[in-house]
């Protein structure tokens, strides 16, 4: 009896904590296409590039930049790449920072279908043992658990996003290889308007996927 409250205990801890990744993770996940960046590039007030970008330039050389992080390419698939004079469109220093985001957001996917895989085993390890209740309090304890999460992340963004992006980078990534000159073409593509919209974006998709689970992981005596 004690086992099954310990089993009970800790399967329920697991799914709030990996829920609350989870949500995260599949958010982060639905950004990582060209479509947000054709919203975002039309977005009002959006910065101009100074050193002559226009509009149907991004869209142009944004596309494979995003898609290279999700597709099976190797390096050679952005290193190709080349402006109309033949010159580079990446240097060697943001093809090695591509190399290093396509492995963690690799990493990402993989910890998501796991995490999915988890959560979907215990819900049914749940319903079979008849703790449905809990397993239910358990997905609630998540979505509010985002929402804090969310509300201090967005606090964050705006109060100072500068150093949370710092941060953020600090937390994957080796000092130095992810500053770039503002003629370089990753900041041109991505200025820090786009990563300050694309946490934003991230913390509404947290949000809604919460209150869609506050709305129907409902019990009798939630």
């Amino acid at each position: 009896m004690k086992d099954n409250r310990f089993l009970q205990r800790l399967l329920l801890w697991l799914a709030t904590g990996m829920t609350v990744f989870g949500i995260l993770m599949l958010s982060i996940r639905l950004l990582i296409t060209p479509m947000f960046a054709r919203i975002e590039y039309r977005m009002p007030a959006f910065p101009d590039d100074p050193f002559g970008f226009t509009l149907e330039d991004r869209l142009r050389w944004s596309e494979p930049a995003i898609k290279y992080l999700v597709n099976s390419e190797d390096i050679s698939y952005l290193q190709s790449l080349t402006f109309e004079d033949g010159e580079p469109l990446f240097n060697d220093s943001e093809l090695s920072h591509m190399v290093d985001v396509k492995a963690v957001i690799t990493w990402m996917r993989i910890v998501l279908m796991i995490l999915s895989i988890f959560l979907l085993g215990a819900v049914i390890l749940a319903v079979r043992l008849g703790w449905r209740e809990p397993i239910i309090r358990a997905f609630r304890r998540s979505a509010w658990g985002v929402i804090g999460l969310i509300a201090a992340i967005l606090l964050f963004v705006a109060m100072s996003f500068n150093q949370l992006f710092t941060w953020f980078h600090m937390l994957f990534f080796e000092s130095g290889t992810w500053q770039f000159y503002t003629s370089d073409t990753l900041i041109r593509l991505f200025p820090m308007r786009f990563w300050q919209d694309a946490f934003i974006y991230v913390g509404i998709l947290s949000l809604m996927f919460a209150v869609l689970i506050l709305i129907f992981a409902r019990g009798d005596k939630v």
